[in-house]
């Protein structure tokens, strides 16, 4: 019998990739990202792996930048900002 290695379930919050203070840039949830892949990668030598993520914060961040545009554009809503930044991340 082939012994499988344990999953683990690994879930980031949208705040694990960017944080209160940080600056609201791409380059600081690349730095966030770059530091939970490493520790992952870790963890994938000894455990198989789903990985999922949260959005808040980026979802905050496209909302508030959609309502900047009001008057020239409609607002998007939530649900495709919700998909835009499940794309970005």
């Amino acid at each position: 019998m082939i012994k499988r290695r344990p999953l683990a379930v690994v879930a980031l919050g949208g705040n694990a990739l960017l944080r209160r203070g940080e600056p609201l840039s791409a380059k600081a949830q690349e730095a966030s990202v770059a530091v939970a892949a490493r520790s992952l990668a870790l963890l994938s030598r000894t455990h198989r792996l789903a990985v999922t993520h949260g959005n808040g914060p980026q979802v905050g961040l496209l909302a508030l930048q959609s309502e900047a545009g009001v008057g020239r554009a409609e607002p998007y809503p939530l649900d495709v900002l919700g998909a835009e930044s499940e794309g970005m991340i």
